[in-house]
């Protein structure tokens, strides 16, 4: 009934329609955040080798499709599956996902695979789990500064008064190697580690910061990025970087063992968060919201994060298998 393959050029003209399907549905099926490649970008990123695209065809028709990519970390991420009708969607992911395991089997004893099932690709958790994959709860929350609520709740927010020794300071480059060694010690042995391995060696976790820095990502944000010093030394971090110029994202939060528990996390975002309303409020840059994501069992980063204004979005599965041995 179903075959599958790796798209390549003969087939570029008779996939555009379903990929166009998947554009229109980006948003409101899959929760992205910003607007997928046009096809022609999309196209381009497959002609480079920056992604994969396997398709399946039905009587030669394309009618579902997954997306994965090897190029931006360590693991093999799994961006999108796709189908243009949710009829026998189970089993259409289920041929997908078992073409993309054949097709990456070598890499798998290297690399693991990392995939969050956003949207509709929450359905999917009992294909995949037969599959071997396994799964953590992540939490989306948002600032939005079109909501009162939020704004309210960071102008009441109880920060505790910066003890002796210590000063918050915004990021410069000559604090790099300083985060990377408070970044790994934070998020070797947490599940962050699980489907990003980078985390665990400092090598891995250079990387990491290197790519957040140079705007591999998104586009950094040094002002808005804090850093907590302790009689100068630099232990903590809560970098920011700005998206698709209207969104910010905090993608990491650490600080060093011995300096937790003092409500010190709440006092480097809350200086993060001050340049951002800053420059909302004082020159109208058109940002809508700042936008992070945690465990959804990770109850002292939820309240850190409600306590400043942050308000519970959505859940989502995020799925990753292991190495294989």
């Amino acid at each position: 009934m179903y075959n599958t393959k790796l798209l390549s050029a003969e087939d570029y003209e008779i996939f555009e329609n379903l990929y166009e399907d998947f554009r229109s549905k980006a948003s409101s099926e899959y929760n992205f955040e910003l607007e997928p490649l046009d096809y022609e970008g999309f196209l381009e990123a497959i002609d480079k080798d920056l992604i994969k695209c396997i398709v399946l065809y039905e009587t030669e028709t394309p009618v579902a499709f997954l997306v994965y990519t090897t190029a931006i970390s360590e693991a093999i991420e799994l961006n999108i599956i796709h189908s243009d009708t949710k009829i026998d969607f189970n089993q259409r992911a289920k041929e997908l996902l078992e073409k993309f395991l054949d097709v990456t089997t070598t890499l798998r004893h290297e690399k693991i695979v990392c995939y969050p099932m956003l949207g509709e690709q929450k359905s999917l958790i009992s294909v995949i789990a037969k599959l071997g994959f396994k799964f953590i709860g992540i939490e989306v929350l948002r600032f939005k500064f079109s909501t009162n609520a939020s704004k309210e709740i960071f102008d009441r927010a109880r920060i505790v008064k910066l003890p002796e020794d210590y000063q918050v300071v915004s990021w410069q480059d000559l604090y790099f190697e300083d985060a990377v060694e408070v970044i790994h010690e934070a998020f070797k042995e947490s599940s962050d580690a699980l489907f990003d391995p980078r985390f665990t060696t400092i090598e891995g976790t250079r990387d990491i910061i290197s790519k957040i820095v140079k705007d591999v990502y998104a586009e950094f944000m040094p002002n808005s990025s804090s850093v907590l010093l302790y009689k100068g030394k630099a232990v903590g971090f809560a970098f920011m970087n700005l998206t698709g110029g209207s969104i910010v994202n905090i993608p990491l939060v650490g600080i060093t063992a011995e300096h937790q528990g003092k409500g010190l996390s709440t006092i480097m975002l809350k200086h993060s968060m001050d340049y951002v309303l800053n420059a909302v409020n004082t020159y109208g840059t058109p940002i809508t919201e700042i936008n992070t994501t945690t465990e959804t069992n990770n109850l002292q980063a939820l309240r850190l994060y409600k306590n400043l204004g942050f308000l519970e979005d959505y859940s989502y599965p995020q799925s990753y298998m292991p190495i294989q041995g």
